[in-house]
């Protein structure tokens, strides 16, 4: 038995060819490839502006709580003993003190001494044993942002010393 075998021939017709022979893309096909594009590369510089805002951010609270224990350890390193009270540890609300720090950025430092906190408000009684002391921390002039509604807050409790 003999067979024949008859080529088939496909024709060498390219997807991208159109029926006049011109090949590419169309401009309507490139407008949306670049719009998707476009689109794609606003999420990826949404995604870093917001990567270092939030940095920044936390650059800013990582200073203002080097501010706060700089405080906090001056005020429990005061004298508070029957003879010597150190006039940091005197009560009431101390005025906002300004702190420039490192990299120049101005903190806000507001102390609060109260000699009887057992009642409510600021007690000033010098013959009181108990001291509860509350140092805020707050950047100056913050940038928009979770900065403005974050400060850094500590409250100390000092016992007169023997």
């Amino acid at each position: 038995m003999n067979y024949k075998i008859f080529p088939v021939v496909i024709p060498n017709i390219s997807p991208l060819e159109s029926k006049n022979g011109a090949s590419g893309f169309s401009l309507v096909e490139v407008v949306i490839a670049f719009a998707v594009f476009l689109i794609a590369l606003l999420g990826v510089f949404t995604a870093f502006i917001y990567c270092i805002s939030y940095n920044a951010g936390n650059y800013t609270r990582a200073q203002s709580l080097t501010v706060l224990q700089r405080e906090a350890e001056h005020l429990r390193s005061a004298k508070f003993s029957p003879y010597v009270t150190d006039t940091a540890l005197t009560g009431g609300t101390k005025p906002p003190k300004i702190v420039v720090s490192a990299d120049g950025n101005r903190y806000s430092v507001q102390t609060v001494v109260d000699d009887d906190p057992q009642t409510s408000g600021v007690q000033t009684d010098l013959t009181k044993k108990f001291k509860e002391i509350s140092i805020t921390v707050s950047l100056e002039n913050p940038t928009p942002g979770w900065q403005t509604a974050v400060p850094s807050r500590t409250i100390l409790r000092r016992v007169r010393a023997n």
